[in-house]
């Protein structure tokens, strides 16, 4: 018997009573049909990295749930979006199981498959067959995906489930550790801002009590203008028409995409890099290391700190700490003044917070000794969270270049004992710097 085999998703379902079917017609769900509360409808825009992100997810009243009952979705099903980005799939998971498959989404059931949702989703998540269903997309001007596509995706698989389960425990450790990796990051990320809310907006910093307010600020507090608190640089582009610029570059060069799109607070490395000739031959300025990257063009007031020397383009103004202004002082302030840097934006075409415009404003400036014990306190979360990024990028460099080779059996995992992804967790855990998982 071969221990691999290949059929094709339509296949699949076919043998085992599944199918592939789309969402709900427009005929069937109005835009009046949607509430503040009820049943979540999961719609493209909530696929993300393989999971369904409920973050701004929309929803139905309950009174509409009975009629759209066949489209609620069930544990292991895989959700597509039919257009746009449909290399994008999603699992559905036990928090998923109800939910509705809403509008311009497709989703795959497989019920009792030769082949497990689990590993047919990380599957679907291999480069070529992304580019596979890319391929076979339809539509002039946007990428459109449709169930006779999915039904003819080739998946080749190992025969026994237990090889299957194996393949899927080792790569679901690596996505439980970086899960978890992500939950502490966001405790320490609400314990520092909570600090600096307290400290220096509830005003309720070490002995507070004991200290008069003058003119609604704590005597020997000032508001200083930006122009005279610390320094500040905007950026620049080197040539794009100037390839050598561009090939082989090792310089850093920030993009508010970069920042956008980021993982978290901390950035080691820009989209795009640029040679020394072509930062010598533009008006980007180089700035050091764990410095404040503020976007001031379009996107008002995303913010990321680059952990190596480093440039932006035009669409930054970047804050470089210093003992007055420590790093967690300014990224706190500058991140919790977005909604006053978007107020100050102006521009005919885009909206642009200008350097002219930054310099005049005027930053919370509280005793040196108290900012010097603010820092004591923040340095260190801050640097837990650096280390959690760093790992959670190692972990999922090291999950991707597993992917391709454990789902294609050029890895086997014959020989391994694997009781599951837990045990696998905890050796991985172990490995990691004490920090990363303290």
């Amino acid at each position: 018997m071969k221990e691999w085999v290949t059929a094709t998703i339509g296949e699949l379902c076919d043998q085992s009573g599944g199918k592939v079917q789309t969402g709900p017609f427009g005929s069937q769900l109005h835009e009046s049909d949607y509430s503040d509360t009820g049943t979540p409808v999961v719609m493209p825009k909530d696929i993300v990295s393989g999971r369904i992100n409920e973050t701004s997810i929309a929803r139905v009243a309950e009174s509409h749930v009975d009629r759209l009952r066949r489209h609620k979705l069930a544990k292991g099903d895989i959700v597509y979006g039919r257009r746009g980005d449909i290399g994008r799939q999603a699992l559905v998971r036990n928090d998923n199981v109800g939910w509705l498959c809403g509008t311009g989404c497709l989703r795959i059931t497989l019920n009792k498959a030769a082949v497990g949702s689990e590993f047919l989703h990380r599957y679907l998540q291999l480069p070529e067959i992304i580019r596979w269903i890319e391929g076979q997309a339809i539509g002039a001007t946007m990428a459109n995906l449709n169930t006779s596509i999915l039904r003819r995706v080739p998946v080749t698989f190992p025969v026994l489930k237990l090889t299957q389960e194996k393949i899927v425990a080792i790569l679901q450790a690596y996505d439980e550790l970086i899960e978890n990796n992500k939950l502490r990051i966001a405790l320490l990320e609400k314990l520092a801002e909570g600090i600096y809310r307290e400290w220096f907006v509830r005003f309720r910093f070490p002995s507070y009590e004991g200290v008069r307010s003058i003119k609604g600020l704590p005597r020997d507090w000032d508001l200083v203008k930006l122009e005279g608190a610390f320094k500040y640089t905007g950026g620049g582009t080197p040539a794009k028409e100037v390839s050598r610029y561009w090939t082989d570059g090792d310089i850093n060069w920030f993009t508010p995409s970069d920042i956008t799109g980021a993982e978290g607070i901390f950035l080691g490395r820009s989209g795009d890099q640029c040679t020394e000739e072509g930062y010598n031959n533009s008006s980007a300025r180089m700035f050091p290391a764990y410095s404040v990257m503020l976007t001031s063009r379009a996107t008002i007031g995303a913010i990321g700190i680059n952990t190596t020397p480093a440039c932006t383009n035009q669409g930054f103004i970047t804050c470089i700490p210093n003992e007055r202004y420590p790093l967690p002082y300014l990224y706190h302030w500058l991140k919790l003044a977005k909604s006053h840097f978007e107020l100050l934006a102006g521009g005919a075409t885009f909206a642009e917070l200008t350097k002219g415009t930054f310099k005049r404003i005027e930053i919370l400036t509280p005793p040196e000794p108290i900012i010097k014990q603010f820092a004591t306190i923040e340095f260190p979360l801050f640097k837990k969270i650096e280390i959690l990024l760093s790992a959670n990028r190692k972990l999922t460099e090291t999950r991707d270049l597993l992917l391709p080779r454990l789902i294609s059996g050029k890895l086997s995992v014959r020989d391994l004992e694997i009781q599951s992804s837990a045990s696998i967790t905890e050796e991985l855990s172990a490995e990691l710097p004490t920090t990363a998982h303290a």
